[in-house]
Parts: C-alpha cells; sequence; structure tokens
C-alpha cells in the first residue's frame, strides 16, 4: 500500500448518496494517508446527514465544490468503482499527473483505473481500511471507531447479511475494542427485520401498555415467543414509533423462562438500574435480563418495571456540567477581520454579537466564508451576523442541547440566564459529553 503523502493536495472521496460505508471510509483515509483531506459529497443519505449534523466539526471534511482541482495530484476513491457516482471530481479522470488510489468491495466492472488498488470481495469497503490501520497500530477515537462501525454494520446487516465475511466480524471486534459505542450506532442506522421481528412489531403495536410515569412515557409490552431471534432491534423500532421516552418488553419462551429488554431515550429513566433488579444490566440507555424462576409471572414482571420506575430517576447531566466559559463576545460594530482575528487566535469557530449585554447574534466561521469582496472585511459584525439565535436555559439537560443542535443543524448554542449570556455549548461539547460517557 503506498503511504508515503504527497507534497501537494491529496484528497479522499467516495460516491453521491454517501452511506456511513462511504463515510467511514474517506475519513479512515486520512488517518492512513497523512495530509489527506477528507471530501464529502454534497447529497448524502438522511442518517448520514442526521449523524453529520452533530459531528460535522469533529472531523475534517470540506465538499466537493471547495476543492481546487488544480492543485490535486492524488486521489483517493472509496467505495465505488465508477466515475459518474463521483461528485464534481471526474476532470481529475485524464490528469497524468494525478496518482489515482482505489479502495473498494464492489467488484462489478468500473470505468475507474487506479494505479493501485485494493478491492476484494468483502462485507464493507472500511473492513478493508480497518485491516490496515490494525496493521499500522493507529490508534482510534471512540468516536472514530464508532462511525466506522457504522459503516460496516450498515453494510453488512450487523452481521448479518450473506456477504458478511469472518474479517468484517473480526473488523468489527477491533473496532469495538477501540472505543466504539454500540448504542450511539444504533441510533443512526437502519434496521432490516425479517418476518418473526415484523409479528413481534405488531404484537407490541397491538397489546402494549402505554404508561406516564414522572412526565415521561413508557411502553411495556409482553410478548410470547418460540424462535430465536433478534429482539433488540424490534423493541428499539416500537419505542420509536410510539414515541416513548422508554420502553421495556417482557419475552415469554416455550419453556417459561423470560427474556427482558429496555431502552431508553430519557437520562431519567436508566435501564441499567432498573434490570439491575431482576440480575441483569447493561448501559442507562440500553439493557436487558434473563429471569428463570417458575414462580413468578410476566405480569409479575411488569409490576416489578413499574415499580421500579417510580421509585428510580436518575438526574441527567445539565446543560450547565457541559457548557465552555467565559464567552468571547464582540459589540455589533466590530470590523470582520477583527472577527477573523480573534478566530484564529482563540481557535474558536463562533463569536456572540452583545450589545448592552444582550444577545444581538452570533457569527460563525461559515459566514466567514461568504465574504467575497475585500472591503466585506472592514465592515461591521452585524451586517452579517445571525439574528435569531437559538438558545438554551443552563438547567435544561445536555441531551436536550444535543437535540436542539441536531433539530436546527447549528454549532453554536449559547446558554442564557435570564437575559445574560453565561456559557455557550459547541459541537465539541456535545462531542465529549457523548464519547466521554463510554466505558474505558
Amino acid at each position: 500500500m503506498p503511504i508515503n503523502a504527497s507534497e501537494s493536495m491529496q484528497i479522499a472521496t467516495t460516491h453521491r448518496n454517501t452511506d456511513f460505508d462511504g463515510l467511514a471510509s474517506i475519513i479512515a483515509a486520512t488517518l492512513l494517508y497523512p495530509g489527506t483531506v477528507a471530501v464529502c459529497p454534497k447529497n448524502v443519505n438522511p442518517n448520514v446527514h442526521r449523524f453529520l449534523s452533530l459531528h460535522k466539526t469533529s472531523f475534517d471534511i470540506i465538499l466537493a465544490s471547495e476543492v481546487k482541482l488544480e492543485e490535486v495530484t492524488r486521489l483517493i476513491v472509496a467505495d465505488t468503482n465508477q466515475w459518474r457516482r463521483l461528485d464534481r471530481v471526474e476532470q481529475l479522470k485524464d490528469r497524468d499527473n494525478v496518482e489515482l488510489l482505489l479502495w473498494d468491495h464492489h467488484l462489478g466492472i468500473g470505468d475507474i483505473n487506479p494505479h493501485w488498488q485494493c478491492v476484494e470481495k468483502i462485507g464493507a469497503t472500511i473492513t478493508l481500511l480497518t485491516r490496515e490501520l490494525k496493521a499500522q497500530n493507529i490508534a482510534l477515537t471512540p468516536l472514530q471507531a464508532t462511525l466506522f462501525l457504522l459503516g460496516l454494520y450498515e453494510d453488512t446487516g450487523q452481521l448479518t447479511f450473506s456477504s458478511t465475511t469472518p474479517e468484517d466480524a473480526r473488523a468489527a471486534a477491533f473496532l469495538l475494542e477501540q472505543g466504539a459505542d454500540l448504542n450511539i450506532a444504533v441510533d443512526f442506522l437502519n434496521m432490516a427485520y425479517g418476518e418473526v421481528q415484523k409479528k413481534v412489531l405488531f404484537r407490541l403495536m397491538r397489546d402494549a401498555e402505554q404508561h406516564e410515569i414522572k412526565g415521561k412515557r413508557v411502553g411495556i409490552g409482553v410478548v410470547q415467543i418460540n424462535k430465536h431471534v433478534e429482539l433488540a432491534m424490534v423493541v428499539q423500532l416500537y419505542g420509536k414509533i410510539v414515541n416513548a421516552d422508554a420502553v421495556f418488553v417482557i419475552f415469554v419462551n416455550e419453556s417459561g423462562g423470560f427474556f427482558v429488554i429496555g431502552r431508553s431515550s430519557a437520562p431519567e429513566i436508566n435501564v441499567n438500574t432498573i434490570l439491575q433488579r431482576f440480575g441483569g444490566g447493561g448501559h442507562p440507555g440500553a439493557g436487558s435480563a434473563t429471569i428463570n424462576d417458575s414462580q413468578t409471572t410476566s405480569g409479575a414482571i411488569r409490576q416489578k418495571i413499574i415499580a421500579a420506575l417510580h421509585e428510580v430517576q436518575r438526574g441527567g447531566a445539565q446543560v450547565a456540567d457541559m457548557m465552555s466559559f467565559p464567552v468571547t463576545t464582540v459589540a455589533p460594530e466590530t470590523p470582520m477581520h477583527e472577527i477573523q482575528r480573534i478566530m484564529e487566535e482563540e481557535k474558536i469557530r463562533g463569536v456572540l454579537v452583545e450589545e448592552d449585554d444582550c444577545l444581538r447574534g452570533i457569527v460563525v466561521l461559515w459566514d466567514l466564508k461568504k465574504l467575497r469582496l475585500q472591503k466585506q472585511w472592514n465592515s461591521p459584525v452585524k451586517a452579517f451576523m445571525n439574528r435569531k439565535v437559538a438558545t438554551i436555559a443552563p438547567e435544561a439537560l445536555a441531551s436536550e442541547a444535543a437535540d436542539l443542535m441536531v433539530q436546527k443543524n447549528i454549532g453554536h448554542l449559547p446558554v442564557v440566564q435570564g437575559e445574560k449570556v453565561i456559557g455557550i455549548v459547541t459541537r465539541t461539547d456535545v462531542i465529549n459529553y457523548l464519547y466521554g460517557m463510554l466505558p474505558s
């Protein structure tokens, strides 16, 4: 594998309508080829768009429209072997001075003729890159490992598709060892369901009870099952369909044993704490318990779960626990060139605009990229700032801040008490909150 970095610009890109395998592969390429810039097509799959809306500033990613193609001397293509599927880089096709590398798991005939390639029949392209990362002893962050696992799981149906190979399973194990979080991965994946799962879901929709407990909506169901199948995905989907804060499903098998699966999206409901009462456990958002007690019934288990929900309430992390402070603020008359200097010196991506101790607007790094004329740099920030600023209170839950940033596709969320700004939450703060909770 050629790994010597080119002295000029080198980029890694993937196909339009980018899936998690494509995104994961170009991020992995930046680790294998130092100096490489990940170029993401404008059009991505909805679940990838949702992921990037929260994580985009955690990776060095640019759009194809931002690439200066005349400076490119190396192009790394991942997860496709056809030029027409790439975004805005086809003019590099006939350039003699561009080295072309290909990583792919599709064996079909394509029109990309690389100088070097790694193309194998395997479940996911990211598996091939993970193999090389492991061989070179390149350590991954939990966030990188989670993204790579998303790519692997999506393309292999969580290791269930017939195209899955033993190496895909070994790659998944390696990524879990590197800190990949399964709960976060599952949240961004669209699951595949078989006939048995569909029947279980139908029974839950028909028979499960809905409870309002301490202001949270909880679904509790009981399902008879006589076949061993993957059931966690059904519970997850059921919770989303009924828009419940938490769900607990009691599965009764033929021998009379019980298996309980719980899922929670509410920080106040700790699944692990509740299911520990039945000898089970897991994580705050997901867990399970096996109950082999011939003297109990599904009704008794259900009542114990309800009682536990009334007794146990976990205080979730608040915005005040994760926000950054002090906050960098400027006056409305501050010129844009001064805003640029402040961002560069303080290594920040956003600056709040205040007047008379009141928030007036916000300007972010993307706003600076819109400036085309030299005279605009001498204009006051009030001419370019966003005046409609979403804010959040310090006592709000950290999970609420994450949800708000995803919904509005913003990277900065001022924390306001009364009318005064006391802090700010950025995507980095949210990422540190989410991934700082990973087990070591």
